[in-house]
C-alpha cells in the first residue's frame, strides 16, 4: 500500500478519535450532571434542584436596565447655596434597574385599594395599617393660596392618574417599594405554575411575604390539592405536582424593589451611557441632558423646555403659549424627553426620595464602590422551637412619628426582624454592629470631642457627651395616652446647634417648585423621613444580579 495513503489513513483515525474523544466530554459535562460530583441536578427521584437554564435576569415592571460604572459623583461648579455638602469624588457603581418614571397616583392607589381589602380599615384591629400608608392630601395646603382643588382631587382623580404622587414620607415609600416585591413575586410565580391563587379570599395573618416564602413556602399550603387553590407545588406539564417548591436556586424570585441609593440615583440622572466628552466623564454635565440649557437644541423640538420647574418669581411654567413647560404644578409622568437611559422626569416634576441617611460629607476614602449610608442589619427572630417568628395580627406593632400619625412597624404575615447581634458580628472586620448609620460619622467615635465625653448632667437634663457631640438636633418628644391622645413636647433648649440626626434622608433633584440651580443631579437635600411635602415624590429601583451587561450575557449564549 502506497505510504501517503498509510499516513493518510492514520491522521484521518486520530482526528476522528479525537472528536469522539471531545464529544464525549461534552456529553459528560451536561447542564444536569453536576461538575463537582457527577451526579445528576434536576433528577425525578428527588435530586438537588437548580435553575441550569437561567440565562439573565429578566427586566421587573415598570424598570429599565441602567448598566454600572465609574463616574465624578458631586459638582464642580459654584455653590451659591454654601452648603459644601457635594464635593466631587469618584464613585464605582453596580448595574442596576429603575423605575423609568416616578411612581404615579394610579400606581400608589393600586396599593391603597390592594392594603384596603387586605386590612378593612373599619376594622379595629387594622385601622392604623391602612390609615398610615395614606398619603397626606394637606401638603397642598397654602394660607395664602387657593390650593383645595389639589387637596380634593391629586391623589384619586382620573385627571391625575398618571402624575407622580406626592405627600408621601420616606417611611412610606419605602413600605410602597416592599409590598410591590411581594406582589411582583407572588405574579411570577403563578407564571411559573407554582403558585395559584384566589384574590376573593385574603387572609391578613397569610400575607404573602417573598421572605417568608423563601424560609417557609408550605406554610401558604391550605391543603386543598384537588382544586390546587392557594397552591405553591411546582406542576409539570402533565398536570402532576412534583413536590417542588420555587426556591431562590430557581430564578424565579426577583431581587427586591427598593428605594435607589443617592448613588445609585445621580449616576442615572446623569445618564452617561452615551458619554463622548472627557469633561462630562470628569463630572462636568449639567442636567441629566446634553447641553448647557434647559431648552432644547435639537431642531424638531428646538426651543422646548426639558423639565417642568419654577422658571421665576411668580413664574412656574412661562407664558402661556409655546414657550410655556406645560404644567404650573407637576405634570403627568413622561411628559418631557428622557435620558440617555430612558429615564424620565430625572430633573424637575417631583423632587425624589433616595435611601440614604443625610451627612454633609460622603466618605469616599472609606468606600468608593456602591456608596450608601443607612444599613441596618437585621435578622430573622427564631422561636424557641426554632421556627421563624411570624408576626400575628395581635403582633403587630405600632409607632407614633414625630408629626403624630401612627404607622404600623411590621404587617401580619411577615418575619419578625431583629438587629443582629455578637454571633453575626464576633471577629468580623467587614461590620461590629447591627446599626451602621453612625459609621465614622457623628457618633462619638468620630467627633472631635471624643475625649471629652463624660456621663455629668447638664442644664436641661442633658448630658456633656449629647450636648458636644456632632449632630446635636432637637429631641422632640411625641407619645399617647390611655385614650390615645396625641401628648407632645417640644424641645425648646438652646444648645442644639443641627437638623441633622439619624431621621432625616436626602432628596435629589429639582421639582416643579424649585428654580433651575436645583436641575444638576449632584444637588442634595434632606428632610425628616416622617413627613411629606407637595413637591418630593419618588422612584423604585432594584439591584441587577449576575453579569454587569446584558449584551455580553446575550453574547456569551
Amino acid at each position: 500500500m502506497d505510504m501517503k495513503k498509510v499516513t493518510s489513513i492514520k491522521v484521518l483515525l486520530i482526528l476522528t478519535l479525537a472528536v469522539v474523544s471531545t464529544s464525549c466530554k461534552k456529553s459528560s459535562s451536561s447542564k444536569n450532571s453536576s461538575r463537582a460530583t457527577g451526579w445528576q441536578i434536576n433528577s425525578r427521584d428527588g435530586g438537588f434542584q437548580y435553575n441550569t437554564n437561567f440565562q439573565e435576569q429578566e427586566t421587573a415592571p415598570g424598570l429599565v436596565f441602567v448598566e454600572g460604572g465609574t463616574f465624578t459623583k458631586g459638582r464642580v461648579q459654584d455653590d451659591v447655596m454654601h452648603d459644601w455638602n457635594n464635593s466631587p469624588n469618584q464613585q464605582h457603581v453596580q448595574s442596576f434597574y429603575m423605575d423609568e418614571s416616578e411612581v404615579t397616583n394610579l400606581m400608589y392607589v393600586e396599593y391603597l385599594d390592594y392594603m384596603k381589602k387586605l386590612y378593612p380599615p373599619d376594622d379595629d384591629l387594622y385601622k392604623e395599617i391602612y390609615r398610615g400608608i395614606l398619603p397626606d392630601t394637606l401638603v397642598w395646603r397654602n394660607r395664602l393660596g387657593f390650593n383645595e382643588v389639589m387637596t380634593e382631587n391629586y391623589l384619586r382623580h382620573p385627571a391625575y392618574a398618571e402624575y407622580p404622587v406626592v405627600g408621601v414620607s420616606w417611611i412610606q415609600a419605602v413600605e410602597y417599594a416592599n409590598w410591590r416585591t411581594d406582589r411582583v413575586n407572588e405574579l411570577n410565580l403563578q407564571k411559573n405554575g407554582y403558585r395559584e391563587i384566589n384574590q376573593t379570599e385574603m387572609d391578613p395573618d397569610n400575607y404573602f411575604s417573598t421572605s417568608r416564602y423563601q424560609v417557609d413556602p408550605s406554610a401558604y399550603d391550605n391543603g386543598e390539592t384537588d382544586t390546587r387553590r392557594n397552591r405553591n407545588i411546582k406542576v409539570d406539564a402533565d398536570g402532576n405536582e412534583t413536590n417542588v417548591y420555587a426556591s431562590k436556586e430557581s430564578g424565579v424570585i426577583g431581587p427586591k424593589y427598593r428605594l435607589p441609593t443617592e448613588t445609585e440615583w445621580e449616576y442615572a440622572a446623569l445618564g452617561l451611557s452615551e458619554l463622548r466628552s472627557f469633561n462630562l466623564y470628569r463630572g462636568r454635565k449639567k442636567y441629566p441632558w446634553d447641553g448647557q440649557y434647559t431648552r432644547s437644541e435639537k431642531r424638531k423640538i428646538r426651543g422646548d423646555q426639558m423639565a417642568n420647574f419654577k422658571q421665576g418669581k411668580g413664574d412656574y411654567g412661562g407664558i402661556a403659549g409655546w414657550s410655556d413647560d406645560g404644567a404650573d404644578i407637576t405634570n403627568a409622568v413622561k411628559s418631557y424627553q428622557p435620558n440617555d437611559y430612558g429615564l424620565y422626569d430625572m430633573a424637575g416634576n417631583v423632587a425624589e426620595w433616595v435611601a440614604d441617611v443625610y451627612r454633609p460629607i460622603v466618605d469616599s476614602e472609606f468606600n468608593d464602590f456602591n456608596y450608601y449610608r443607612g444599613n441596618v442589619y437585621t435578622k430573622n427572630a427564631i422561636n424557641e422551637d426554632g421556627t421563624i417568628k411570624v408576626v400575628t395580627s395581635d403582633d403587630v406593632v405600632y409607632d407614633t412619628l414625630s408629626n403624630g400619625k401612627v404607622i404600623a412597624r411590621n404587617l401580619p404575615g411577615e418575619i419578625l426582624q431583629v438587629p443582629v447581634d455578637e454571633n453575626e458580628t464576633y471577629l468580623r472586620t467587614n461590620f461590629d454592629r447591627s446599626n451602621a448609620v453612625n459609621f465614622r460619622d457623628g457618633d462619638k467615635r468620630s467627633s472631635r470631642y471624643f475625649e471629652s465625653f463624660n456621663d455629668d448632667e447638664t442644664e436641661e437634663g442633658d448630658t456633656d457627651a449629647e450636648t458636644r457631640k456632632m449632630y446635636n438636633s432637637p429631641k422632640h418628644s411625641i407619645t399617647r395616652d390611655s385614650l390615645g391622645n396625641i401628648i407632645r413636647e417640644y424641645d425648646r433648649g438652646n444648645n442644639r446647634t443641627s437638623m441633622i440626626n439619624d431621621e432625616v434622608r436626602v432628596y435629589k433633584g429639582g421639582s416643579w417648585k424649585d428654580r433651575e440651580y436645583w436641575l444638576d443631579p449632584a444637588q442634595r437635600r434632606y428632610f425628616p423621613q416622617d413627613m411629606a411635602t407637595d413637591y418630593i415624590g419618588f422612584r423604585c429601583a432594584m439591584s441587577r444580579v449576575g453579569s454587569k451587561s446584558k449584551s455580553k450575557t446575550k453574547s456569551k449564549n
